[in-house]
């Protein structure tokens, strides 16, 4: 965080001369200042995030009291506007929410230290706040990855500090009451968390810009309208992976012969389905392909918030669950990219308006068709949306079961528009099918790239964030197996 060795402008007023503090504040100020230096050389907090971490405890106690929250879900919520205020392309918006909830989780579990961590192996202070822990491993992440929205990242913050202090002020006859020795220690060890995950991954491999232009060749992918824009970052399929082994160990098997029988089934499809003047795709499924157009993470966050509440998840629970969420993501985005760029395959654009350089005498060229919805800029296998889908589809079902109805509006149509589903497979589902009728996909790139996806996401729920017990238990199951 740039500002970390000064007071940040935001919190100069809550130490303005003129503000009367009560004996109580000053004396929590001098305690905080000897307990910080005391303790943050032995959890690896910086002087600077000591300093700031008396700024942020002595302010909460000025601020006046607002509403009792979940410190998880409001700074998720946070994290879906700063994606979209920043207009990020959808590829791009998996890495900043895994940073964001890596952060979170490795924060409060460091203090806890009951999971694997996600990287973050050091120990914080077993007094430390976890909340606090939270508030400010969000906001430091949030705060490196979009230092442009400092302003509508304090006002959160401002918002949270006070949040906490009411909670402790309602509990404070209570076990789970945190006094300001803890909130002061939890705020630093968050910065310092979220500082070292942001030093992680700022050498990942990640690079946004690209200089890609495709192929002419048959079958390889080349720009398409109204941009013609470059393939949007070819690095995303090289970055470090959060979970899995390696970008490629979920790579699909590839799209099938130009000359072959599927390829001309789903050839078909797609023509007659997604044309902009198609008289086969219904009303229906025009709108669920221009729901889907918008970014899946902002809806399957909001769905896995809904969720949350439905099933009255803890503070805890929410850490872990949209860090498993989020990271499963992550690594669909990594995966998926890892196969447009090794297939490098056409989109429907090109492939039925030169169909008749494929080969295949069952399918037929048409030099005017486009697509209802315009090709994002990339290769086509496999479908980003559906390997996304896939990964949060997985978490979800592992996590809570399959029973949940789902209701949820998309940046795509705004929030007027609701679509519904039984469960989260039927939304799944329709995310995949919305590809096809949409005309960014043939039905096989959907098909493989939702079950690379569900592997994903069933592999980061079986690696990742495990209770330490359950590791421990792995441990010796495997050392009793090699005996034997």
């Amino acid at each position: 965080m740039a500002a970390l060795d000064g007071v940040p402008p935001f919190f100069a007023r809550a130490l303005n001369p003129s503000m009367r503090e009560t004996k109580k504040q000053k004396s929590t100020k001098t305690d905080m200042q000897k307990l910080l230096t005391e303790k943050k050389s032995r959890w690896d907090i910086s002087a600077s995030a000591t300093r700031l971490a008396l700024v942020l405890v002595t302010s909460a106690f000025a601020l006046g009291p607002t509403s009792r929250a979940d410190e998880v879900l409001d700074w998720n919520a946070v994290l879906r506007q700063a994606i979209v205020t920043a207009g990020l392309p959808g590829a791009h918006a998996f890495r900043p929410a895994a940073i964001v909830h890596a952060s979170v989780f490795d924060a409060v579990n460091g203090i806890h230290g009951r999971y694997k961590p996600i990287h973050v192996t050091d120990r914080g202070p077993r007094e430390a706040s976890p909340r606090a822990a939270a508030i400010q491993a969000a906001y430091a992440s949030l705060l490196h990855l979009f230092p442009a929205q400092r302003t509508n990242l304090d006002a959160q913050l401002t918002t949270s500090l006070a949040n906490l202090a009411k909670r402790n002020s309602d509990d404070d006859e209570d076990e789970g009451a945190e006094d300001a020795e803890a909130v002061a220690l939890g705020l630093a060890w968050g910065q310092a968390v979220a500082d070292k995950i942001w030093a992680w991954r700022s050498t990942d491999g990640f690079i946004p810009t690209s200089s890609y232009t495709g192929s002419v060749a048959v079958a390889k992918w080349r720009p398409t309208p109204p941009a013609f824009a470059n393939g949007l970052s070819p690095s995303l399929g090289v970055t470090t992976p959060w979970v899995i082994p390696s970008p490629s160990s979920f790579r699909p098997p590839g799209p099938p012969s130009l000359t072959s029988a599927q390829y001309a089934t789903d050839f078909k499809e797609v023509k007659s389905l997604a044309d902009t003047n198609s008289t086969t795709r219904t009303a229906d499924q025009t709108q669920a392909a221009r729901f889907w157009q918008g970014t899946a993470l902002t809806v399957w966050n909001r769905t896995a918030a809904a969720a949350s509440l439905r099933r009255h998840l803890t503070f805890e629970e929410n850490v872990r669950l949209f860090a498993l969420l989020n990271v499963a993501m992550a690594d669909g985005a990594i995966s998926c990219w890892d196969a447009k760029y090794f297939f490098e395959f056409w989109r429907p654009y090109h492939a039925i308006r030169l169909a008749g350089t494929d080969g295949n005498p069952d399918t037929e060229e048409q030099a005017d068709w486009t697509p209802v919805i315009p090709h994002p800029p990339y290769p086509e296998y496999s479908s980003g949306h559906a390997t996304i889908t896939g990964a949060a589809h997985a978490v979800l079902t592992i996590y809570f079961g399959d029973n949940i109805p789902v209701q949820a509006w998309s940046e795509a149509l705004g929030q007027s528009i609701i679509r519904s589903w039984p469960n989260f497979t039927a939304a799944a589902d329709e995310a995949n099918l919305a590809r096809i009728w949409g005309g960014m996909h043939f039905r096989f790139a959907v098909h493989d790239a939702r079950a690379a996806g569900d592997a994903i996401g069933a592999y980061v729920m079986a690696h990742a964030a495990q209770p330490i017990r359950r590791e421990r238990e792995q441990d010796q199951d495997n050392n009793q197996n090699d005996q034997n």
